[in-house]
């Protein structure tokens, strides 16, 4: 039995994931918009690391249908239609599109899952439907791994409790502790901290901090709604889908 949460894609072997299910987690708040935006009826997000490649795919595509949204730093990059705040992505403003997206932290997460067998990202949005996923592959497989985007390459207290929900939801009622690394084990010990109210976390985290001084307190609550976005998402073939359109 193996239970693994990497709290940063920085340092990552080839290797780690290979074959291994892997859930990512960005609540702040690329994972919550990705949620969020095939919620609402887009055909795909696709995730890409840097503005000039989201820019360059765009053009590649070359379709109405095709929409650009991503941040730098919290804030929307100048010229791309969307930012990345689930509350901007309306079925008005992403029904039929596929969304090309770029984020500080999340979408490079997401592109670090090289070499999984499956990969579902998750937050409080889509609590409900990843739980049910994880306990089924921990169940089957007993092997399972939680990747956190960080901030900036560093731990972030935020996707570590989001990790750390998901962990014990695929857990259930086993108080198992073989099989479980550091970072597991340290995520489950911030859900006995800080409880199973989202906001405080959220709050507390530098992340959620930087939003607030940026006026976007808004997200923070957002990404704080369990089940606001109740889709299983999964990354197949470059972009995000609901899950049973990518099986």
């Amino acid at each position: 039995m193996k239970l693994d949460v990497v709290f940063t894609p920085l340092g990552l072997q080839p290797a780690e994931f290979q074959g291994r299910t892997v859930f990512v987690v960005d609540i702040l708040r690329a994972t919550t918009t990705m949620c969020a935006a095939l919620y609402h009826g887009a055909r795909a997000v696709i995730p890409v690391a840097e503005t000039d490649e989201a820019l360059r795919l765009a053009q590649t595509l070359d379709s109405a249908d095709v929409i650009l949204a991503g941040e730098r730093q919290c804030l929307p990059i100048p010229g791309f239609p969307l930012g990345n705040s689930p509350r901007e992505m309306t079925p008005e403003a992403v029904r039929g599109k596929t969304i090309i997206l770029t984020t500080t932290n999340g979408t490079r997460a997401v592109l670090a899952t090289q070499g999984a067998a499956a990969v579902y990202p998750m937050a409080a949005a889509n609590l409900g439907a990843a739980s049910q996923r994880a306990r089924e592959v921990w169940e089957r497989e007993g092997d399972l791994a939680i990747l956190c985007a960080g901030r900036e390459g560093r731990f972030a207290l935020d996707d570590a409790y989001a990790a750390g929900r998901l962990a014990m939801a695929a857990l259930g009622t086993a108080r198992r502790r073989r099989g479980l690394n550091d970072s597991a084990l340290a995520s489950l010990d911030l859900v006995r901290r800080y409880g199973l109210r989202w906001e405080r976390p959220l709050a507390t985290s530098h992340s959620g901090r930087d939003l607030a001084a940026v006026d976007l307190k808004a997200d923070i609550l957002d990404a704080a709604r369990e089940d606001a976005y109740p889709v299983l998402v999964q990354y197949h073939e470059r972009r995000l889908t609901l899950a049973q359109e990518a099986a």
